[in-house]
């Protein structure tokens, strides 16, 4: 199969797609309100309908949504662009109008090659059809002739791993199932351009491994892909290049790091570089819900980051000790608490959870009362960057009394000390990681 040649795969120039939502049908107390209601209705209802299509530019009304708003952007022939963005951001709206599956209300998207789609469970298959079936009509959609689709059909059924249910109708198919399949198709049919919306939330582990490993074959073999995904790490392997959504706008293009550490620092910014969060009880006998964290058994009262003097920190070197602080009121005896801190990057990822599992600490031995709770986390183990502190206090019957996500956050510098675990390796640049420990090493001549 031959390939096209333009530098452009992808051409989106000033494109918008809006929509109107439907709005509440009101309703009437008495029999005369709903009789004259229903002698309305046909005209009401031409009404409801035209106004659904039809859009005015003197002003804004309230049930107008913008799903995308003058976005501008190319993407070349063989790039592996990442498209990324909290729900509502217009990611998926923007794969369906490339697919042409929705047309845009303003603006234009030229595609230069064969398109390939996976946008939602069991897009393109006819329920009613077999699974065999479905794959010879998706392959002819794309002008693929018998021959071709007799050549690639057992490559296609082998990977989706569903041979003894390839002659059922795909409507008794599981969810699971569907997409295996629908993943399958579109990546084996040997299209220019293909378009990928989250197939990698569902199924097993080992499905999405084999759906990863197969978008970077797609992609070594000189293709066109966008890929939608809310996993940073499947983003991060895949793309050299991301765009950001927000609320239908392209908020930033450019290379994949910043843009992930920027989407997922977007809710953070206000606990960037906080190092305290504390809760107040209310002057009230009873705790109001959602106040404070915490179950009947216990509420937190405040999580710290602190230095070696003790003093509240928010900067490190990557030498320093680090030291996290819980306090917790336990209101009744139970079980041995367990004390918990997730410690995530800039990326959004664990790199580990610190507890106290001493066992032979008499003040969580199902006594009540406030306690505070100090972890250390020891110097030359971090590598430097930002990083969030989730909280938690887990009873031993592994009942969570408290999870608070992102109480607090600090960063780790780079002292580029020699003596520290960089070492001799001070003047380039430490490869990206989350931990680099200093590793006592013994060296002997033999």
């Amino acid at each position: 199969m031959g390939f096209i040649m333009s530098d452009i795969a992808i051409e989106v120039s000033n494109l918008s797609k809006r929509y109107r939502i439907g709005l509440r049908e009101e309703i009437h107390d008495t029999f005369i309100g709903s009789i004259t209601s229903w002698l309305r209705s046909p005209v009401s209802n031409y009404k409801r309908v035209h106004n659904l299509s039809s859009f005015s530019d003197n002003g804004e009304p309230d049930d107008i949504i913008w799903a995308l708003k003058e976005i501008s952007f190319d993407v070349n022939y063989g790039e592996v662009l990442g498209i990324i963005g909290k729900n509502g951001a217009g990611k998926s709206t923007l794969l369906k109008i490339l697919c042409r599956i929705a047309e845009p209300t303003s603006g234009r998207a030229v595609v230069n090659g064969r398109v390939s789609s996976l946008l939602e469970v069991g897009t393109g298959f006819h329920s009613e059809l077999t699974g065999r079936e479905n794959v010879y009509l998706n392959g002819a959609i794309l002008g693929m002739t018998k021959k071709e689709m007799d050549q690639k059909f057992d490559e296609i059924v082998d990977f989706s791993g569903i041979e003894k249910f390839i002659d059922t109708p795909v409507k008794r198919y599981s969810s699971g199932m569907g997409v295996r399949l629908a993943f399958a198709v579109a990546a084996h049919l040997e299209p220019e351009i293909l378009l990928i919306d989250e197939v990698l939330a569902v199924g097993d582990f080992e499905f999405r491994k084999k759906c990863l490993g197969k978008m970077q074959d797609v992609a070594s073999e000189g293709r066109t892909v966008l890929f939608v995904s809310h996993n940073m790490s499947a983003v991060t392997d895949l793309c050299n290049r991301v765009i950001l959504l927000h609320r239908g706008k392209i908020d930033e293009i450019g290379p994949t790091e910043e843009m992930i550490k920027k989407y997922i620092w977007g809710d953070r910014k206000e606990l960037m570089g906080k190092g305290e969060k504390t809760w107040v009880k209310p002057s009230k006998t009873n705790w109001p819900k959602g106040v404070i964290p915490g179950k009947e058994l216990a509420h937190l009262r405040a999580v710290r980051v602190l230095n070696e003097a003790g003093e509240l920190c928010t900067k490190f070197t990557v030498r320093d000790n680090i030291y996290l602080e819980m306090e917790c009121e336990i209101f009744r005896d139970a079980n041995y608490m367990d004390i918990g801190f997730n410690i995530l990057n800039d990326r959004g990822l664990l790199v580990f959870v610190m507890g106290d599992n001493s066992r032979d600490s008499d003040n969580r031995r199902g006594r009540s009362g406030l306690f505070r709770f100090t972890g250390k986390i020891p110097g030359d183990l971090l590598n430097d960057g930002l990083y969030f502190v989730w909280a938690s206090l887990t009873e031993d019957n592994h009942i969570v009394h408290i999870r608070e996500r992102d109480a607090v956050s600090f960063f780790v510098e780079d002292s580029m000390d020699p003596e520290g675990a960089r070492g001799y390796y001070i003047r380039r640049k430490w490869p990206e990681s989350a931990v680099r420990p200093k590793i006592e090493w013994k060296n002997s001549l033999i």
